[in-house]
């Protein structure tokens, strides 16, 4: 089996999996996966996460043009941005409009700069900082330039009034950090209004400084 066959059968099997236990809903979510030769995996336009065909992921070049397959996602820009200010650290980008994401990306008493408060260890050795971007039309360019002037400082976004964005060196660790980012935001809904014991500043940069987060 080729390494695109592979990495096409990944993209529905873990799209499914999201859909399955509610993460998306309808045709909403987008995911993107990178190549050995550059090029990328897309998840088509207008397609459900539950029911992705293999055989009609788009593909696109190196510079984001549209080889075959179905038509790619209108959130390609946004896809791009993390590609190219995060080269290295970046295999994957999934974006979903998971419920309790969204929730927390609308509610003013949000942190702009670090969306998600301290709960657990996880969030912060899958994610670090997760940035509030504001709200932008779906498919609108200006959602990459946004993440484009954060220069490569965060893997993880959350557009208001719209979704998560999370990038990370492969798919099952994008997927993975994406699952770790609205478990997090359905424990700060839970836990608004209480006086939650979260970690504390040395608990946090005892983190920062054994894990690689930003």
């Amino acid at each position: 089996m080729s390494e695109e066959t592979r990495l096409r059968d990944e993209i529905a099997l873990l799209a499914k999996s999201l859909y399955d236990r509610g993460l998306t809903h309808g045709s909403t979510g987008n995911i993107s996966a990178r190549l050995s030769d550059g090029s990328l995996l897309v998840t088509p336009t207008g397609s459900s996460l539950g029911m992705l065909d293999p055989a009609r992921i788009s593909r696109l070049d190196g510079s984001f043009n549209h080889i075959d397959g179905d038509l790619p996602t209108k959130e390609v820009p946004l896809h791009s941005a993390f590609y190219e200010t995060r080269q290295a650290q970046t295999g994957a980008v999934v974006h979903l409009h998971s419920t309790h994401s969204v929730a927390l990306s609308v509610l003013p008493e949000t942190d702009p700069d670090n969306v998600l408060p301290p709960i657990t260890p996880y969030s912060l050795m899958q994610l670090g900082k997760v940035k509030l971007l504001p709200y932008f039309m779906p498919g609108d360019a200006a959602m990459g330039e946004a993440v484009r002037g954060l220069a490569g400082k965060h893997s993880a976004v959350l557009l208001a009034n719209h979704g998560p964005v999370v990038a990370a060196k492969n798919l099952r660790a994008a997927v993975f950090a994406m699952e770790e980012l609205e478990a997090t935001a359905r424990l700060v809904l839970l836990t608004r209004g209480m006086k939650a014991n979260l970690l504390t500043d040395n608990d946090v940069a005892a983190l920062a400084k054994r894990y690689p987060v930003e």
